[in-house]
């Protein structure tokens, strides 16, 4: 039982800095953690992994939004439309061979934190508001549906997708992307541990509650100490929390 809870308890580490700071989704820590180390089956994983997303991404939303961090508009339809797509690119790859793509989250969450290192996000607030409305809103939706039909297909690169996705193509100050992203991450996580739980049936009930809580901590503090922190510090340290969590990952599928 101690062996079970440190290893959730670390791997909620990873997860909540990964929410709190970069909008990244919990599965790309949690699941591969808990399938090395507790040899704990991939449905299972994946299923405790979302679970522990739904309310670390949410208690990050909240504190973004909080802050006015966060763009509940262009969100909802974002999310709709990834919601949607999602079920769309799944059904198509269901009929397509070889199409998993397993380490492609991995790389992307390597790569997008360099990114924030070398070439920090520094745009501001009033340039996101000079944007038409009704062209970002066009944006929301084109984008939404390329983040969920790439993330059916391959299954994997939401969080980070979304993130490179408002700050690239949107253009949104960094703080306002993440808030917005884990916004959206908290629906989609939502949507997907229920649908896990109502296949697969609850799985290890200590596990679940233990990264769940873990997870919620360590979002919890990773979003009020984003919030406060200047653009660039927080480039910074996104780009090292993104960086550090890849590592991590590859290693612990090297070990696996």
């Amino acid at each position: 039982m101690v062996y079970k809870f440190i290893v959730c308890f670390i791997a909620g580490i990873g997860a909540g800095l990964g929410t709190g700071f970069a909008g990244m989704s919990a599965a790309a820590v949690i699941s591969p953690v808990l399938i090395t180390f507790l040899g704990m089956a991939a449905y299972d994983a994946v299923g405790i992994a979302l679970a522990s997303d739904v309310l670390a991404s949410a208690v990050s939303a909240y504190t973004y939004g909080k802050n006015k961090n966060l763009d509940v508009k262009n969100g909802i339809i974002m999310m709709l439309m990834v919601l949607l797509f999602t079920l769309a690119g799944s059904f198509i790859a269901s009929l397509v061979p070889n199409t998993a793509m397993g380490n492609f989250s991995v790389f992307m969450t390597l790569l997008l934190g360099i990114k924030f290192i070398v070439k920090p996000v520094m745009a501001t607030k009033e340039s996101m508001q000079s944007v038409e409305p009704k062209k970002r809103f066009f944006k929301s939706a084109i984008c939404g549906v390329m983040i969920g039909f790439i993330c059916g297909f391959i299954g994997a690169g939401g969080g980070m997708m979304m993130l490179l996705v408002l700050t690239s193509v949107l253009g949104y100050e960094l703080k306002t992307a993440v808030g917005t992203s884990v916004f959206i991450m908290a629906f989609t996580a939502f949507t997907g541990s229920a649908s896990h739980f109502a296949i697969g049936g609850i799985p290890d009930v200590w596990c679940l509650v233990f990264c769940i809580l873990s997870t919620l901590l360590w979002a919890r503090i990773a979003a009020r100490f984003a919030n406060k922190a200047e653009p660039a510090t927080l480039n910074r340290m996104t780009g090292a929390v993104l960086v550090v969590l890849g590592v991590a990952i590859l290693s612990v599928n090297y070990i696996k």
